[in-house]
């Protein structure tokens, strides 16, 4: 009987932080450690956008990149001025380290001097990234 209750507490538990980790994946959110963050140019790998930049950092292996480049590429297509910029995490490791990206997808969101404003980790939605980019712009 023991077993039964410690094994129903161990999946109870199990359960509460699968749901907590879904609500929380692909949030766009504010975290502090990033004030002060600037990309450039030269660290992109491409051009900065007029009002901001999309970077989202993926690697080969990530399924939920794919959804997350196409929703990106939707954005910078809907919004004036907005660029969507990929990066390889693996070939970029010391860019990763210093932004302290720790999963793929994450996306940072630039405003038009390179400030990084937004971050989202796991696939955000649309909606989510439209709203970040009210910030930015």
């Amino acid at each position: 009987m023991t077993g039964l209750v410690v094994c129903v507490l161990v999946l109870a538990a199990a359960s509460a932080y699968g749901v907590l980790r879904r609500r929380r994946s692909g949030r766009v959110r504010v975290r502090g450690r990033d004030d002060g963050k600037r990309l450039d140019a030269a660290e992109l790998g491409a051009e900065l956008g007029e009002r901001a930049t999309l970077v989202q950092f993926s690697s080969a292996f990530c399924a939920p990149c794919r959804a997350t480049r196409r929703v990106l590429g939707e954005v910078a297509g809907l919004v004036p001025g907005v660029t969507h910029v990929e990066i390889d995490a693996e070939a970029h490791l010391d860019l990763v380290r210093r932004l302290d990206i720790l999963k793929t997808p994450t996306v940072l969101v630039l405003d038009a001097d390179g400030r990084v404003v937004r971050r989202a980790t796991g696939q955000p939605r649309k909606a989510d990234v439209i709203a970040a980019l009210g910030e930015a712009v």
